[in-house]
């Protein structure tokens, strides 16, 4: 509207006005253009499908499936037995006659270490217990990208936005300055008005630079995420989305506690410790090996072919220091652990609250901009505008409530971008998506 506004005003006052050539005509050939800014070469995608991508092809992701799959692969070993051994012993060979085999008794023997009842699964259990934990850390580094992605995605679509108010900025300052220009070249205003309003759109070039520096960076970072050379073109395509209301923070605490990746993988942690005390208690209980072999006598002996088996056990009760002490160690796991799981739970909390605390914010800047802040300065725009065309306020007046209004514009997407960016942190934080009722009647301006 106040596009349509503007741009009727400034075309009357061209036809009315006349078109002699003078010395400002030329310098304006030279100010910025509508659209400018170098349009995006790149594919355009959804925050969906950028998400699915980054979830595939993020470096981070795929090192942290390999550290699963290296786990997992342990977990068959973990409980197996020892390697079976084979030994050979040749008694009395002559020292005189070092060939003579047949004069000595040769001993071959096969054996078998058995660990103690119970320290097979609990080895197989502690590798289980290590998957867990690394499954933990795999998700929680999905919701990270995840997250990412989504920043790096409502940057960029800010971005957009921003462009196209730029462009719609650089319009109507052009426009006005036309039409200063005009009513100078007819004695209706002093050349002072023409020269301030031709630095005003000049400045709208330094404007241009920060905003394409912003989207090169933010593609630079959602390109990493989905592990794409930083180069690489890419533009964005969607809306926000914006709730009536927040879920409150007892709520989400509770709902972090069951869904927060890594306070799953600090639980498995401690259930791994737990596991590795049980194992060193089973120190105590003894292991055996067996040895079975095959001896032949020195040639002449009345039985030359025998045989004999051999069994053994530790003794772990004479050696208590030791075990003691790994006793200890386990147990001393056990409160490291359950002391890293309380301050990941009180950092969660931590987040959660920063999290929701901006969020809110951030939702009562969209409202306030948007059934406040914008029609206040619509309004006072088109009586800017009327005031002008009747000569009751000089064009610097105009100018400045323009990009009043303009700038509250800006804000409006800044303030929407940044909701969404709060809650992709305050979702990150609560490890699970939290419900929000959209509200159909914040569409976001365009």
């Amino acid at each position: 509207m106040k596009v349509i506004c503007l741009c009727a005003f400034f075309f009357s006052v061209f036809v009315l006005a006349s078109r002699a050539e003078d010395p400002f005509t030329a310098a304006s050939r030279g100010l910025p253009q509508e659209h400018s800014h170098a349009a995006p070469a790149g594919p355009v995608l959804t925050l969906d499908a950028l998400e699915q991508i980054a979830l595939q092809a993020n470096p981070e992701i795929k090192l942290a499936v390999r550290r699963v799959v290296t786990a997992e692969t342990h977990v068959s070993g973990a409980g197996s037995l020892d390697d079976p051994s084979f030994m050979y012993r040749g008694w009395q060979v002559p020292l005189s006659q070092p060939w003579n085999y047949n004069a000595a008794m040769n001993m071959f023997m096969v054996g078998q270490n058995f660990p103690g009842p119970g320290k097979r699964g609990l080895r197989s259990q502690i590798a289980n217990d290590a998957v867990a934990v690394a499954k933990a850390e795999l998700e929680a580094r999905r919701r990270e990208v995840s997250a990412g992605v989504r920043k790096a995605f409502y940057d960029l679509l800010r971005n957009s936005d921003e462009l196209k108010v730029h462009d719609e900025q650089v319009a109507i300052a052009r426009q006005g300055l036309e039409a200063a220009r005009i009513k100078y070249s007819v004695g209706k205003v002093p050349q002072q008005d023409v020269l301030k309003a031709q630095v005003d759109v000049s400045k709208l070039i330094e404007h241009l630079v920060m905003l394409e520096q912003d989207a090169e960076l933010g593609r630079a970072t959602l390109n990493t995420l989905l592990g794409r050379n930083p180069e690489s073109p890419i533009d964005v395509a969607g809306q926000y989305t914006l709730p009536t209301e927040l879920p409150p923070i007892k709520q989400l605490e509770e709902l972090a506690l069951t869904n927060r990746p890594e306070l799953s993988a600090r639980s498995a942690a401690i259930t791994q410790a737990q596991d590795q005390l049980k194992l060193a208690k089973k120190g105590y209980t003894p292991d055996f090996s067996a040895n079975a072999g095959y001896m032949l006598m020195p040639s002449g002996s009345e039985h030359r072919n025998n045989y004999m088996i051999e069994g053994s056990m530790t003794l772990p009760w004479l050696n208590h220091r030791k075990h003691d002490a790994e006793i200890k160690e386990a147990q001393s796991g056990i409160s490291e652990q359950q002391a890293e799981f309380e301050a990941a739970r009180l950092m969660v909390f931590q987040q959660i609250q920063e999290a929701l605390v901006r969020a809110r914010a951030a939702r009562k800047l969209v409202d306030l901009y948007k059934k406040t802040l914008t029609p206040q300065t619509e309004a006072a725009l088109r009586s800017t505008v009327i005031a002008y065309e009747n000569d009751r306020t000089d064009i610097l007046s105009l100018l400045d409530s323009q990009n009043t209004s303009l700038d509250v514009d800006y804000s409006y997407f800044r303030a929407a971008a940044e909701f969404e960016q709060r809650m992709a942190e305050l979702e990150l934080a609560v490890g699970v998506p939290v419900g929000r009722t959209a509200n159909p009647s914040a569409e976001v301006l365009r």
